[in-house]
């Protein structure tokens, strides 16, 4: 077994700074009740200065290490641990800059945090002092909430952190008063009252604050929320992500994709007869749905043919286990609202109608799933896609999977996938080309609608328009996946990481197998055996690149000739 295919030199310092973090959070946050558990909560400025104290302490480790010393694989190491470290140290900044920007918000704050303080190490209390002391953060919340009422509407960022702010409080209130009521007597007989009545405050003061935030709900029809956070936020978060191009040079990368796209629908629907008018040959292909509760037996045939595909022309060799152990279950009708087509990981969550939806609706699940729509994402969901990746990440350097995650892997290696199996002919009739396309053309439009709402240009119902009438999309399934992007938990470049990560890995095969450097066995075992990375940084182990500690990218993927 080769060592440095599961660790490098830089491993230790990666797991060491994680638990280093961790072990701080945990003394300084919450502590409920119960054995060895802590609640995620905003941190407080003492919490902040501590983690701020082990970033300069690794920063100084790495200063120390003898960087010359590593193969390419420890240098990737080392530069995305320096660079997690760097970002972390701003971003714990920019916090404390917030918190004493917005503190006149919080007066009654250091009440709580002092009695948090005490109660780390059970020291004693006086239960009169403490229930006086709750009266006191009462009357100041009642105050603050007063106070609100004269005043303009916030920022919605400044809402959300105090938001948090006082969730965090809330939590921490807890912890103190769980520890002493019941075991300290005078303190079960004086503060009982006086906590029901500031947490009861805290709930008010929260809502209070939510309230004056001026959220973005657009009344554009669509009645999604969302707030677009500017090119220059969107720019700086691509290099954060080492991805060598601007949004404008990435909407010239979907608006060529988009032309091939164009390109390949108009040769088979000329091939189904309907001429250049590929959108009626797109109908057709909807409307080749499976029969209600049929669908769990088209998953189950389009992956077969897929895993027979990849053996026959010798892609991959997936391990027998990972095979064996994929789950599947189905989508329910609430969460089919945002999500309008199977998704995967462990396992595969069919999204298809169930008794509860409307006619309308069940006939858009139906269309929006037909098997040729399916064919090209059964494989990403499951093997070799995103059932792969889990099996294969808590096997191969899992380290990284938990400290350089990054969407441009985890969607790019997925989506390659599809781009591959077209390219060599997977997809093999004209409807079937046409349901993959679809996708295809699908992640084209994730650029370009993530992209022109985040800069202002468009609003959501202008995003769900475009897939609706440029896309193929059913309406209730385009509302769902807009609705998503901008109010669910993805982050502004997620959904247009899935056509950049998997053309830039594509790039990357192109390179070394194509010019017969290695085999498509080899590149994909190496490839998912590396774990989450940038792509760039994937390529450089690959190619064993000598890379600079303080490496920026610079990596031009795409050719744009």
């Amino acid at each position: 077994m080769d060592l440095y295919e599961h660790t490098t030199p830089i491993e230790p310092y990666i797991i060491r700074y994680d638990s280093d973090l961790k072990a701080v959070n945990y003394f300084y946050g919450p502590m409920p009740k119960g054995w060895n558990f802590r609640e995620n909560a905003a941190p407080s400025p003492e919490q902040i200065d501590r983690l701020l104290a082990v970033d300069e302490d690794y920063i100084s480790k790495l200063e120390e290490f003898d960087y010359g010393k590593l193969h390419t694989n420890g240098q990737v190491d080392f530069i995305l641990l320096n660079r997690k470290i760097k970002k972390h140290q701003e971003e714990l900044k920019r916090s404390l800059a917030t918190y004493n920007r917005l503190e006149s918000y919080l007066p009654f704050a250091e009440i709580i945090l002092k009695l948090e303080q005490t109660r780390r190490r059970g020291h004693a209390v006086v239960g009169k002092e403490v229930a006086t002391s709750f009266e006191q953060a009462s009357a100041l919340i009642k105050r603050e909430i007063a106070g609100l009422e004269g005043k303009p509407a916030m920022e919605p960022n400044d809402v959300k952190y105090l938001a948090d702010l006082v969730a965090s409080l809330q939590k921490r209130l807890t912890s103190s008063f769980d520890f002493y009521n019941g075991y300290d007597p005078m303190f079960t007989w004086w503060v009982p009252k006086s906590y029901e009545t500031l947490q009861d405050n805290l709930v008010l003061y929260k809502a209070a604050i939510e309230a004056k935030g001026d959220w973005k709900v657009f009344d554009d029809g669509s009645n999604i929320g969302g707030q677009p956070i500017g090119k220059t936020a969107m720019n700086s978060m691509l290099r954060d992500e080492m991805i060598a191009y601007n949004t404008d040079e990435l909407l010239k990368i979907a608006d060529k994709e988009w032309q091939w796209c164009v390109s390949e629908l108009l040769k088979a629907s000329r091939e189904m007869g309907f001429g250049d008018d590929w959108k009626a040959a797109q109908e057709k292909v909807k409307n080749s749905y499976v029969p209600e509760g049929g669908q769990p037996d088209l998953i189950n045939e389009l992956y077969d043919r897929a895993q027979s595909f990849i053996k026959t022309n010798k892609l991959m060799n997936i391990p027998s286990l990972a095979d064996e152990t994929w789950g599947m279950v189905m989508m329910t009708p609430e969460r089919q609202l945002v999500n309008p087509f199977f998704t995967g990981g462990r396992e595969i969550s069919i999204s298809y109608p169930t008794n509860t939806m409307t006619y309308d609706q069940k006939m858009m699940s139906m269309r929006g799933n037909n098997p040729h729509f399916s064919l090209g994402t059964v494989q990403h969901e499951l093997n070799p896609g995103h059932h792969l990746q889990y099996f294969m990440n808590q096997r191969y350097k899992p380290y990284r999977e938990q400290n350089f995650n990054t969407p441009f892997w985890t969607e790019g290696w997925t989506l390659y996938w599809e781009l591959l199996l077209y390219r060599m002919g997977f997809a093999k009739t004209p409807e079937e080309r046409i349901g993959v396309l679809f996708w295809r053309m699908h992640r084209c439009a994730r650029i370009i609608f993530s992209i022109k709402f985040h800069s202002g240009e468009w609003t959501p119902q202008q995003c769900i328009d475009y897939l609706v009438d440029q896309v193929g999309h059913e309406p209730a399934n385009a509302h769902g996946e807009v609705k998503r992007s901008f109010e669910g938990s993805y982050d502004p470049l997620y959904q247009l990481a899935y056509m950049i990560g998997g053309l830039q890995l594509l790039s990357i095969s192109d390179e070394l197998v194509g010019s017969g450097k290695m085999t498509y066995e080899d590149f994909h075992d190496r490839v998912i055996k590396e774990n989450y990375m940038p792509m760039e940084m994937l390529r450089a182990i690959l190619t064993n690149q000598k890379l600079e500690p303080n490496h920026q990218s610079k990596w031009k993927f795409y050719n744009f000739n």
